[in-house]
């Protein structure tokens, strides 16, 4: 049997919690690489942005936290792919600090 089969069998008979253990002992060892997320200097102010976009991480989850649908966002941003949702939500689960401040600097800029 092949290692990917077994292990897609393994995660079959896992639940929620154990993925979510697993997920985070991953990424660790990978370190802090995230497929699809780039942070590249004097675009977008330097802040992590979706590849082949300027669409920064934090607008993406300010976006959700306002309630707009992954559904919605796609549509707004039609160079986006699903994929690429999935890969900055993962991206702001380990970032948190960085995006609360990169949103909190938004807001801080907005007119009155």
């Amino acid at each position: 049997m092949s290692t990917r089969r077994e292990s897609n069998e393994i995660l079959d008979r896992m639940n929620r919690a154990e993925k979510a253990e697993l997920l985070h002992q991953l990424l660790s060892e990978l370190g802090d690489s995230f497929p699809g997320i780039e942070s590249r200097p004097g675009v977008a102010g330097g802040a992590a942005c979706v590849v082949r976009t300027r669409i920064p991480v934090w607008l993406l989850e300010q976006a959700r936290r306002l309630g707009t649908s992954e559904a919605d966002i796609l549509k707004a941003y039609p160079t986006l792919r699903a994929e690429d949702l999935t890969n900055a939500w993962a991206y702001v689960r380990t970032h948190r600090e960085e995006i609360e401040r990169q949103i909190a600097e938004n807001e801080s800029d907005e007119p009155q």
